[in-house]
């Protein structure tokens, strides 16, 4: 397919028929309502979404191992995968303080070394940019939110929460403010007549 068939078309493909936007957009607006107004809640439903993916990965990979198996083909990996994925969906249901927890440290331990690498980055471009102390300080301040998770992860959950429902609120408006825009057109969007 040619890039100017791939231009022509993706203005139709990424441009959303109204209604399902403003569906879309309420959908968002609500979550992040939840999350504001029951954030614990909201924390131990993103755990068994958690514990359901894991789940279905899962399976997922002992039903392959079993495949793989059949043809000779290498399988304990996949049966490895299979079974700690599953694993961890039992003990996510069963332990899902304990699972929210290690969420939590886990995103702390993310922010504390994305927070090292981005201060490191910038030591090195000094030399090439200007305003690198902007990216130290984004450094520094990935790190203390890091710290502060690792400190408080209680209080830190909540916070995510908090995020987590900002950008679904943020989101969710701004889906409904483009699908009524895009309301009052009548015709689709056409690149060779923009």
């Amino acid at each position: 397919m040619s890039l100017s068939v791939c231009v022509s078309v993706m203005p139709i493909i990424f441009v959303p028929d109204w209604r399902t936007l403003v569906f879309r957009g309420i959908l968002s607006v609500m979550i992040g309502l939840i999350a504001f107004v029951m954030p614990v809640a909201t924390l131990f439903a993103l755990t068994l979404l958690f514990a359901a993916y894991a789940l279905i990965d899962g399976l997922v990979a002992l039903v392959t191992a079993f495949g793989a198996g059949r043809r000779g083909e290498h399988w304990w990996a996949l049966l490895l995968t299979g079974i700690a994925g599953v694993a961890t969906s039992v003990l996510a249901v069963v332990w899902p303080g304990v699972t929210l927890l290690f969420l939590v440290y886990l995103i702390a331990a993310w922010a504390i070394l994305s927070g090292v690498l981005e201060i490191s980055v910038a030591v090195k471009l000094r030399r090439h940019i200007h305003g690198e102390w902007l990216l130290i300080f984004a450094g520094i301040v990935t790190i203390l939110f890091g710290v502060l998770l690792f400190a408080a992860p209680g209080p830190g959950a909540v916070v995510l929460t908090w995020w987590i429902g900002a950008y679904m609120l943020t989101s969710g408006i701004l889906k409904v403010v483009l699908a009524l825009r895009l309301r009052h057109r009548s015709a689709p969007l056409n690149p060779q007549h923009a």
